[in-house]
């Protein structure tokens, strides 16, 4: 079992690296039994993710729901011969993280089958509470490690970065979202009326998120600090990219930042906790 279980873990930090080199440089820095918790978190969601993005030649709601569970077996029978859920069950045993996050990462997840277009303010809320702020929770509950007080504290700042997160990969992936999935999650927005005031309206709503999301990365402990900070400071770069592209320029190419610009916003970052003054 143990063996089995290494595997596993190893199998997560693969997926979590094949499929975001920039996260997985920012686990890195983590220890090493709370890196792979953190790992295990991003294989499952990422799984669930491709199931509803991803795999259109299948029968998506059929696989999701045999994913759900297959999940809910692992936790009763504490073994899965999937290894992503295999390490994910170990990982929400361990860090008590709770069953509710989880339900409503699924049901985000089954959401994207289902709709295409979020009308208005409180529809978009609740997808990405489920899609993006519980995952934020769930690092939480490992970084904490049973400090109830402090993630208690931490909770709101937590959810802030997870919808900042989301918010910029909507911007960032709009070509992609109109023309692959045939969604559109901002209710300001359509093909027809995309302009700059709408683009500037909805970057000042991630400034404020991500202002909000900084009070709480300065009181994280030890090195998950670090960790989400280089996460931070990547995204808030790239949407200082998406905000001096024109809007509809959005619409015709996907904006990244480069390996170099990410390697020097690695180096300032260490640099700042090492002199903590992060």
């Amino acid at each position: 079992m143990d063996l089995y279980t290494e595997i596993s873990f190893k199998t997560s930090k693969i997926i979590t690296q094949r499929y975001s080199t920039s996260f997985s440089i920012a686990v890195s820095f983590l220890p090493q039994e709370m890196r792979q918790a953190i790992y295990s978190i991003y294989g499952f969601v990422r799984l669930a993710d491709e199931i509803v993005d991803s795999f259109h030649s299948i029968n998506q709601k059929l696989v999701l729901a045999n994913f759900e569970r297959d999940f809910y077996d692992a936790m009763a029978n504490e073994i899965s011969m999937n290894p992503v859920l295999h390490s994910f069950s170990i990982t929400v045993k361990k860090y008590n993280i709770p069953t509710h996050l989880i339900d409503s990462f699924l049901k985000s997840m089954k959401t994207d089958l289902n709709k295409q277009i979020y009308r208005n303010n409180s529809e978009l809320k609740e997808y990405i509470y489920g899609s993006a702020d519980v995952v934020g929770l769930m690092c939480l509950m490992v970084f904490v490690n049973g400090n109830t007080q402090l993630y208690n504290e931490l909770e709101k700042p937590a959810m802030k970065l997870g919808s900042a997160f989301q918010k910029v990969n909507f911007l960032r992936d709009l070509k992609a979202d109109i023309e692959d999935l045939d969604r559109t999650y901002f209710p300001q927005f359509n093909t027809n009326s995309f302009n700059e005031d709408i683009k500037n309206d909805l970057i000042i709503d991630i400034e404020n998120d991500f202002k909000e999301a900084k009070e709480g990365i300065n009181r994280l402990p030890g090195k998950s600090k670090l960790a989400v900070y280089i996460a931070f400071i990547y995204y808030t770069k790239l949407l200082q990219n998406l905000k001096i592209i024109p809007a509809n320029e959005l619409l015709e190419k996907r904006i990244r930042v480069s390996d170099s610009t990410k390697l020097m916003l690695l180096c300032k970052a260490y640099l700042k906790f090492q002199l903590n003054i992060i």
